[in-house]
């Protein structure tokens, strides 16, 4: 009986000191087991709040800077502006120069330069700009300001060339145009052989052959085509 009770009392020591072990151990074990629970760690959640973009205004709100507010007229002029129209092409117009020997890149002007006279093609630092309009060759001297080519009229049926010249009034003797690149002009009253057939003769003028190209050539003259140009400067 005593043997029982000794064992007994063993075991409750046994029991109790087990237990101490365990709640000695649960802060450790706790801790181990809350980081590893899922969604016990805090979670900052991002706001879903939108945020609102103001799309910029494309319409004015006022003046830009350096726009005048009234408008300037530029009075059309009679004579050349001057360092107009300068060495850059203008748009819409064109330098026309020859493309053959002895001439080549020689380019179309009149002298005196941008004024009424002769029709020349010399020097490339002296070109004119030119277009054809509505059968006008005409040449831009100042802003809204124009020279027109102007065509002798032959004084008798042997004339083999007929002078070209600028004015200030409209060509009334044939009509100039553009094949391809090459300048024409044409007039019903005389049958041409070839319609772009130029001269070259003294002093640099130009006139218009009215015989076939590189046959019977004037004495004094050379024969020449002459074409537009569209490069930004000559070259």
């Amino acid at each position: 009986m005593h043997f029982q009770k000794s064992s007994i009392h063993v075991a409750a020591l046994l029991t109790a000191a087990a237990v101490q072990s365990v709640n000695a151990q649960q802060p450790a074990w706790g801790q181990y087991y809350s980081q590893c629970i899922p969604g016990t760690a805090t979670i900052t959640t991002p706001s879903t709040t939108p945020h609102t973009t103001t799309k910029p205004s494309t319409s004015p709100t006022g003046t830009p800077t350096g726009t005048p507010t009234t408008l300037t007229t530029v009075p059309v002029t009679t004579t050349a502006a001057a360092g107009y129209p300068g060495t850059t092409l203008q748009s819409g117009y064109y330098w026309i120069r020859a493309v053959e020997s002895p001439n080549f890149h020689s380019y179309l002007q009149s002298k005196p330069t941008k004024a009424a006279g002769p029709a020349l093609l010399a020097d490339r630092t002296t070109a004119g700009q030119f277009n054809v309009v509505s059968g006008q060759l005409v040449q831009l001297i100042a802003p809204s300001t124009l020279l027109y080519g102007n065509v002798s009229p032959p004084a008798n049926s042997s004339v083999v060339k007929l002078a070209l010249s600028f004015s200030t009034t409209q060509n009334t003797y044939g009509t100039f145009a553009f094949s391809g690149d090459a300048l024409t002009w044409s007039v019903s009253s005389i049958n041409r052989p070839n319609l772009s057939a130029w001269l070259v003769c003294d002093a640099q003028s130009l006139w218009i052959n009215l015989g076939s190209y590189a046959y019977n050539t004037p004495p004094g003259c050379v024969d020449e085509t002459i074409h537009y140009f569209n490069g930004a400067t000559v070259d």
